[in-house]
């Protein structure tokens, strides 16, 4: 029975073996005798022993499994240095839209030819700053040269027509104003004689007869003046229709030689205005020297360079609050220039409308056509409102998750927030902040699972 305990207490023998039974097995094997077999119960023990041990093993995994399941995940870390912060504020907010484009002429000026014509010299190149009167091709037309001659040819002949006219009339004149003079004296000495004979008659001194005979002869000599009178009255209304119609045709010819010869001066095309030759001829067929051109074919394109304006490109989400007029600030990157929206383009090209700034300011050294600006339209002034910088996830009217500091900026919970009008750097805040509130305006997409962070 003792012996059956024993087993039990040591079934692997150890304290035996502590106890010196390692050298009494020795001496046994030695003096040739053998250890006792194991029994049926110490195995069954053993075993029951191991399942017990295993099971409980199992038991433990399947527990801190389902532990650590339940538990919640640690807040990360942010590095506080990497993230871009904002505070809420109260008060006057302004609602703009800003856009990128390029400066552009006000006065482009295209220029086509007046008459048809083949090139013969060109005398700038694009590049070359013009003034109105700098010529920039010479065109030639011989058939149109050739007209004017003898358009000017007979607008010389018309006006010594004129002159042999003038001699002419004044000669008939004079003769028919001597006629005239003649029939005056002749009727004078027969008035004068006529009314002697009456006198004489009177007294008895002249016969009837002769008194009868002068004062006829008085009648038709006064008829004769009035007629000479009248004839001289018609020479002049005559000369005068005469050179009248002269007078037309030398103005009509007159005229037709300075359009001729407007068009001949044509042929040498000119800037206009003051500014840079842009283009000649077509964009896609460059000038050339032998180019027949026709009548009013486009040869130049001339840019003024005082006369410049803002083209904007907004964004048609933006650009529908856009008025005529709202004022506007424009960056040339060398300074800002104020202006204010004068045109909106009705049509949208690739998700933006294009936008006109009138420039209301001086130009900076360097502005020129074709500059890169970048443009910010004023649409509202917002009188006392809360709002804050624009977070990278800020959409306008509508509802985001923000962090926000807390425990003295160490860490940042997200907290939903209702957001209402945007601007270009501003949002306004309708709900879940207040003011003096910190909140991170940069991405945090990648912490959108965890509603904490740590900040360090």
């Amino acid at each position: 029975m003792s012996s059956l305990r024993t087993n039990i207490r040591d079934p692997d023998g150890i304290e035996g073996l502590r106890s010196g039974g390692l050298d009494s097995s020795n001496s046994d094997l030695q003096t040739g005798t053998m250890d006792k077999p194991i029994s049926p119960l110490v195995r069954r023990r053993r075993r029951y022993r191991r399942q017990l041990v295993g099971g409980g093993i199992v038991l433990f995994l399947a527990l801190a499994t389902v532990g650590l399941a339940h538990l919640k995940p640690a807040a990360p870390v942010v590095d506080k240095a990497s993230v871009w912060m904002g505070t809420v504020k109260r008060g006057e907010m302004l609602l703009q839209v800003r856009g990128e484009g390029t400066l552009v002429p006000e006065d482009i000026r295209w220029i086509a030819t007046v008459s048809p014509g083949m090139v013969e010299r060109i005398q700038a190149l694009p590049g070359t700053a013009v003034q109105p009167g700098t010529v920039l091709v010479e065109l030639s037309n011989s058939e149109l040269e050739q007209t004017a001659f003898e358009t000017e040819s007979q607008f010389k002949g018309a006006e010594a027509d004129l002159t042999n006219l003038q001699v002419q009339l004044a000669s008939q004149k004079l003769t028919q104003q001597a006629a005239v003079a003649t029939a005056q004296a002749d009727y004078t000495t027969a008035r004068a004689e006529s009314d002697t004979d009456k006198e004489l008659g009177k007294i008895g001194l002249e016969a009837a007869l002769t008194v009868n005979e002068a004062t006829t002869k008085t009648e038709e000599l006064a008829k004769l003046l009035k007629i000479q009178q009248e004839a001289l009255q018609l020479i002049g209304t005559a000369a005068r229709a005469q050179l009248s119609s002269q007078e037309q045709k030398i103005a009509q010819l007159h005229g037709l030689l300075e359009l001729q010869q407007s068009q001949l001066e044509g042929l040498k095309i000119r800037a206009g205005i003051a500014g840079v030759l842009q283009q000649l001829g077509d964009a896609s067929t460059p000038l050339q020297v032998g180019q027949q051109l026709s009548a009013g074919a486009l040869v130049a394109l001339v840019a003024s360079q005082t006369k410049l304006k803002a083209a904007i490109q907004v964004a048609e989400t933006q650009a529908r609050d856009i008025q005529l007029d709202q004022p506007a600030e424009i960056d040339t990157h060398n300074g800002i220039i104020p202006g204010r929206v004068v045109r909106i383009d009705p049509a949208v090209q690739n998700g933006t409308v294009t936008v006109d700034v009138a420039l209301e300011g001086p130009l900076p050294k360097g502005a020129r056509p074709d500059l890169s600006v970048d443009g910010t339209i004023q649409l509202d002034r917002l009188e006392d409102v809360l709002y804050v910088d624009r977070p990278v996830a800020g959409q306008p009217n509508s509802t985001v998750g923000l962090f926000k500091l807390v425990d003295n900026g160490a860490a940042a919970s997200k907290v939903p927030v209702q957001v209402g009008r945007t601007s270009v750097s501003m949002i306004e805040v309708l709900k879940g902040l207040d003011i003096g509130d910190r909140i991170i305006l940069s991405d945090m997409s990648q912490w959108d699972a965890y509603s904490r962070v740590r900040l360090e």
